[in-house]
Parts: C-alpha cells; structure tokens; sequence
C-alpha cells in the first residue's frame, strides 16, 4: 500500500505562483515515477507533468510547459509542482499519482497505481 498526500493549494491571485508537495509514505521499496494531474469542476481529469526516479527524466503537458517545474526529493519521498504565472485557467484540484512503470515516463491516468485526495488551487482574475 502506498500513501499520497498533497499539500500547498490555497487561492491566488492571477499571475501568482504556488508549489505543491506530494509527500509519499508505505510500500516505497521500488523505483518509481510520480505524476501530477488536475480536474476542474465539470471537465475530465488532465495530465500535467511528470517525473522519473531520478529526477533527471520529465515531461509536461503544453498547457502548462514553461510555468511549471516538476522535481522531487526521494530522501524525503516527496515531489514538488512549481507553478508560476498561476491563471484563472488553472483553477482545479490538483492530484499526485504514483506509477510503478518505469520503462517510459507515464502521463496516462491508467498508468498511475497510486492516487493523492488532491489539493485545491483557485485562480482569481
């Protein structure tokens, strides 16, 4: 079992920045890759950005590349989301997934075997 727990939303205002952790804790005695993802009221759940292992590895969706940076801390077992130049747009409850796949950095949600609560991040104009 694996335990994911994000922290770090609140409200901002348009053009602000915000970093989420996600703070990983259980079965943590593998390699794995870790993702962000976020859903807004009455749309589907999006991808955001990955990470690999090492951290050397990551990838992001194009609605959010170049204002958001993805790391992590495996001594901590957390993985941070950076995100800058917050817009009205990215208003949603953004989740950390877990993904024990390792041959290629995962961006589909089937591909995460480990999901966070979710955290709330409200943009106002």
């Amino acid at each position: 079992q694996v335990q994911l727990v994000e922290s770090g939303g609140g409200l901002v205002q348009a053009g602000d920045s915000l970093r989420l952790s996600c703070a990983a804790s259980g079965s943590l005695d593998r390699v794995y890759n870790m993702g962000w993802f976020r859903q807004a009221p009455g749309k589907e759940r999006e991808y955001v950005a990955s990470i690999s292992y090492s951290g050397v590895t990551t990838w992001y969706a194009a609605s959010v590349k170049g204002r958001c940076t993805v790391s992590r801390e495996n001594a901590k077992n957390t993985v941070y989301l950076q995100m800058n130049n917050l817009q009205p747009d990215d208003t949603a409850v953004y989740y950390c997934a877990l993904s024990t796949i390792t041959n290629w950095l995962a961006t589909a949600p089937g591909d995460f075997a480990w999901w966070g609560q979710g955290t709330q991040v409200t943009v106002s104009s």
